[in-house]
């Protein structure tokens, strides 16, 4: 199956949804550790995308990218917005110049998480949605060099997404708003894994849809 940016419009759609469906629980996760502030940051962002979703389809993935993490740091602004920024213009440089298949995927997406991840100054077990990304990252890492075929690698990337996410309710914050708390952060899922997950997901249910959908 080839992946095409002509997806982008399903999936962002995807995400506007579940964000949408999800966003009072993930906003009462928030105020419990947080600023409370994260589902309106992050549907800015995505709003921002529904916006620009039939241009982008348009576009390469490289192009396309860019374009999404350019607008997400203009539009979220904030921390979040960076480290969602990041991700995908990072994402945009590492699949320059090669063709985009799992295999490569693979390997962009681990650069993209990597970019996070010096951006943030953070890394697994700090309770942020790295908890989320880096998990998922390894696995399909692990996942493209054992060539595992692409349905089990979507049957596999929710359960990683969920146990990563999962994970964070029992870590001590030491990032962000919620470290002021410090043992008391403790039993409360981080909403920006939460979100990361829902994410994550959506975006999983799409392409297993695509997958099984007659050409």
């Amino acid at each position: 199956m080839k992946l095409t940016p002509a997806l982008l419009p399903s999936l962002i759609e995807a995400i506007d949804d579940v964000i949408e469906k999800n966003a009072e629980e993930v906003t009462a996760l928030d105020q419990a550790i947080g600023d409370g502030d994260h589902v309106i940051n992050l549907q800015r962002g995505i709003n921002a995308l529904m916006a620009q979703r039939d241009e982008l389809s348009q576009m390469d993935w490289v192009l396309a990218w860019q374009k999404i993490g350019m607008t997400l740091m203009s539009s979220i602004g904030g921390a979040s917005g960076s480290l969602y920024g990041t991700l995908f213009i990072a994402l945009s440089k590492a699949a320059r110049e090669q063709p985009l298949d799992q295999q490569s995927f693979a390997d962009i997406f681990s650069k993209g998480v990597d970019a996070v991840k010096q951006r943030g100054k953070a890394e697994a077990g700090e309770k942020t949605m790295l908890d989320v990304y880096i998990p998922v990252a390894e696995y399909l890492r692990t996942a493209a060099a054992n060539s595992v075929a692409f349905p089990e690698v979507l049957a596999t990337v929710p359960q990683v997404a969920i146990e990563g996410m999962e994970s964070t309710r029992d870590m001590v914050a030491t990032k962000g708003r919620a470290s002021f708390l410090e043992e008391r952060s403790r039993g409360h899922v981080d909403a920006g894994a939460k979100t990361g997950q829902l994410m994550i997901c959506a975006i999983v249910d799409i392409l297993s849809k695509q997958l099984t959908t007659p050409a």
